[in-house]
């Protein structure tokens, strides 16, 4: 089961009356392993991009969107997005380097490395910019892209993403978790006789989570397009680094959501992609002083 699944599973037991998690899992499950997203002929295509095949689906005519999956995940992610966006957008959605169809047999595999493909992709498709969001691990994608390639980027969404790799931005627990399950995970490949492919991508989605990203909040000041950073109020992302992000961010904008986990645009998926509808058609307003009275 793909690791998007697994933080679905980490969602807490503080939800409102009107949320059934165990029915709104249930419902995505199913929904992923029934969607043609991500194994699509019509809409699909690899583009030779810094030295792997890069799989990608286009949906949809318009100002060109990128969506960015999270760690372990792919295309089938955005399910509840890709309907939506793609009557109003051209979609661009692609399987990240390591991850479903996009097969990359190297050992290295960095947040810059992906976000370098991105930006290769959208010159090998002719596109000079896109509105973009990221998911997780595709919310520092994201990032990135918008730091080392800005010229690819005219506004951005992020949910769930963090800086750094530790416990100063990933609830504690968690952090603790993904840690002793990396480090377990490392033992057993030392000592393993039968390695298979598998495993060591599996070693690559572990050290990501444990090892990377390395944003300095400075790196940050030079995003100089509009930005909406999102998290859960309980996501594995602790609130106040999804604040730290905003904070320093010129152009930035903040939206917490509450009894919400990792997963807002699964668990809000109709206020999710009706509020970054509106954030991309809507000039970013700039608000100082007495202007904060409204």
């Amino acid at each position: 089961m793909k690791t998007i699944l697994l933080f679905l599973a980490l969602l807490p037991a503080m939800w409102s009356a009107q949320t059934d998690v165990q029915k709104l899992k249930k419902e995505y499950s199913q929904l992923t392993e029934k969607s043609s997203y991500g194994n699509n002929p019509k809409a699909g295509q690899y583009y030779d991009v810094n030295g792997i095949k890069m799989y990608c689906e286009t949906y949809g005519q318009g100002q060109p969107l990128l969506l960015i999956h999270g760690n372990g995940g792919s295309i089938v992610d955005f399910s509840k997005q890709i309907p939506f966006f793609s009557k109003h957008y051209k979609v661009i959605v692609a399987d990240s380097r390591a991850h479903a169809k996009s097969l990359d047999k190297g050992d290295a595999l960095t947040y810059e490395m992906m976000s370098d493909d991105y930006a290769e992709l959208l010159n090998k498709m002719k596109i000079d910019s896109a509105l973009v969001i990221g998911w997780s691990d595709g919310g520092i994608n994201g990032l990135l892209l918008s730091i080392r390639h800005p010229e690819k980027v005219k506004k951005l969404i992020v949910t769930g993403a963090n800086l750094r790799p530790d416990s100063s931005a990933v609830e504690t627990d968690i952090y603790k978790r993904v840690s002793a399950n990396y480090a377990e995970f490392k033992k057993q490949m030392a000592v393993k006789k039968n390695k298979k492919d598998l495993d060591y991508t599996v070693l690559k989605y572990k050290r990501l989570l444990s090892e990377q990203p390395n944003i300095n909040t400075k790196d940050l000041h030079q995003i100089k397009i509009p930005v909406l950073v999102i998290g859960g109020d309980y996501d594995v992302i602790k609130p106040e680094h999804t604040l730290e992000i905003f904070r320093n961010i010129p152009k930035a904008n903040l939206w917490i959501l509450p009894d919400s986990g990792h997963s807002t645009l699964v668990v809000y998926t109709d206020e999710f992609n009706a509020k970054a509808d509106t954030f991309f058609k809507t000039k970013f307003r700039t608000i100082r002083d007495r202007d904060r009275e409204f």
